[in-house]
């Protein structure tokens, strides 16, 4: 690929995830989003696939029996001379560690509301990351084949609770089983919910209404609509790329992903204006996307993705340059070299091998306990080190032991590759090096249980400790006696020493009583 054409390929590239609340919809838009780049023949089924009972994205057995996003996947596809790369992100609170890096590896967010709820806790968390890293926000507005809330409120507590200007990019006309479709200020038309093909557009005048005779224009709700969208061009925000490009006003969209209604209208609006790959914070300074030096960094690591072969992948964001199948790079963690020659791109669970790829693909690499989560690999002579993703101190803390004695090699092996992937942390106590494992949130723990029995063929008792407040040990020395029930001292994955204290009065009251103890929480200083 010469100069010119690499900067082209990296220019048509689009890399974002979704984000929203569980069950707004996520699931469903992410598989109409495919089924336009032609990647599934139909919502439901990925090409190939006789049943298509389950979600495409949703690959773990665990997620077919709960229906919810466990694992971030990525799917790529192409539309309209553009390569698109979507990051699925868990919908379940407890997994926002993965979700955050996630959201690290992504030029833009699209975040999907239910128009009966409006915004949740969970999705506005999410966007509070979105926020903090000033990458553009585009908002889907789902169910609008439902009853919800009126569009002028869900647009007020869009603005007030996110602290965010929004630019309404179409209006619904009527909800629920009155719901005609969409008034699109965008494109200047009406797209009509369920019609043929052909009636689907109607055109608007240069006074901004339907041009001619049409039985929509007789109804009151089409006749509030005008009114509405006059008071939006007068009142409303003024629309603004710039203010798009650095996340400070977000396009909304009016539709409903499980009808299939305005996904495609959003899908091309947003293609129109979300960006390309994005330059990327090194140690060093920015690095340009169109640099002719391959670098990417590590932000995921999943164990047994295929069932049939014990493996594991890490997820690469590339951020310059350009990947080819075998070539060398340095680990920069190590500065040991590797040869890239085992390398995927993904749909669900079908995995392609990948030749090629460029600054804004996410590509998976096969990992035989080389990589750890914020790994960052390069090209060349000249180091790059991107800066350290985040890592989220657990809550919640189980003791965790194997049911069989005998079968202590997959009991390890399956801990050892389970604690890589970063959802769940390894602690051991200081003398018995006994496991405690720490979560953010409790359905980690279901699934590292369920993963152990079913991948690793390893039933373990677990045994709750409850909440816990984890700080590390920042002196050299350290005093073992002063480890208690209160107050236990247990070391990390990287042996390095920490409490795990019972409670905030426990803290308080082990200062008070050791004030040479310097006591630190390293995983959370992105907050």
């Amino acid at each position: 690929m010469n100069k010119y054409s690499l900067k082209e390929e990296i220019e048509s590239r689009r890399t974002f995830a979704i984000i929203s609340h569980p069950d707004a919809g996520k699931t469903t838009m992410t598989e109409k989003l495919l089924y336009f780049g032609g990647a599934i023949r139909d919502a439901g089924t990925v090409k190939g696939k006789k049943t298509g009972k389950y979600a495409t994205s949703d690959w773990m057995a665990i997620e077919k029996q709960r229906g919810i996003s466990v694992t971030s996947s990525v799917m790529q596809f192409d539309y309209n001379n553009v390569r698109i790369n979507i990051l699925d992100t868990p919908g379940h609170q407890d997994f926002s560690e993965d979700t955050y890096r996630t959201l690290m590896a992504v030029d833009s967010a699209v975040m999907i509301i239910d128009s009966a709820k409006g915004i949740e806790e969970q999705t506005l968390k999410l966007f509070k990351v979105c926020r903090m890293r000033g990458i553009p926000i585009f908002t889907f507005i789902n169910k609008l084949d439902r009853q919800g809330r009126t569009p002028l409120e869900l647009l007020a507590e869009l603005e007030e609770v996110l602290g965010i200007e929004s630019y309404p990019m179409n209006w619904p006309i009527g909800m629920g089983k009155e719901f005609y479709g969409i008034y699109d200020r965008y494109h200047k038309r009406v797209e009509q919910f369920r019609v043929e093909d052909q009636e689907r557009f109607l055109k608007l005048d240069e006074t901004g209404d339907i041009s001619g005779d049409h039985p929509i224009k007789e109804t009151s709700l089409y006749q509030q609509v005008l009114e509405e969208v006059l008071l939006l061009d007068e009142a409303g925000n003024e629309f603004s790329d710039e203010k798009i490009q650095t996340g400070k006003l977000t396009p909304v969209f009016f539709g409903s992903a499980l009808t299939n209604f305005g996904v495609q209208t959003f899908l091309e609006s947003y293609l129109d204006f979300a960006p390309a790959p994005q330059p990327r914070q090194s140690i060093d300074g920015p690095v340009d996307p169109a640099a002719e030096q391959f670098s990417g960094f590590i932000f995921k690591i999943q164990a047994n993705m295929n069932p049939a072969h014990r493996d594991r992948i890490a997820f690469l964001r590339i951020c310059s340059g350009q990947f080819e199948r075998g070539m060398n790079v340095t680990l920069a963690r190590t500065d040991k070299p590797i040869k890239l020659s085992q390398s995927t791109q993904f749909l669900a669970d079908d995995r392609s091998t990948v030749n090629t790829a460029v600054s804004g693909d996410i590509i998976g690499l096969y990992d035989t306990g080389t990589y750890q989560i914020g790994d960052t690999l390069f090209a060349g002579k000249q180091k790059i080190q991107y800066e350290k993703l985040p890592q989220f101190t657990p809550e919640l803390f189980v003791r965790v032991t194997p049911k069989n004695v005998m079968k202590q090699k997959s009991y390890h092996k399956g801990i050892q590759q389970l604690v890589q992937e970063g959802a769940i942390q390894l602690y051991r106590t200081f003398r018995t090096e006994d496991y405690i494992l720490g979560a953010v949130g409790q359905l980690q723990f279901e699934v590292f249980e369920h993963r152990m029995k079913n991948e690793y063929n390893s039933d373990v008792i677990m045994e709750s400790m409850g909440s816990k407040i984890a700080r590390w040990i920042e002196n050299d020395k350290i005093d073992e006696s002063l480890s208690s029930s209160r107050s236990m001292l247990v070391k990390d994955r990287y042996d390095n020493p920490l409490f795990l204290f019972e409670n905030e009065f426990a803290l308080r009251w082990f200062q008070d009583k050791n004030p040479d103890v310097t006591l630190s929480n390293p995983m959370d200083d992105h907050e």
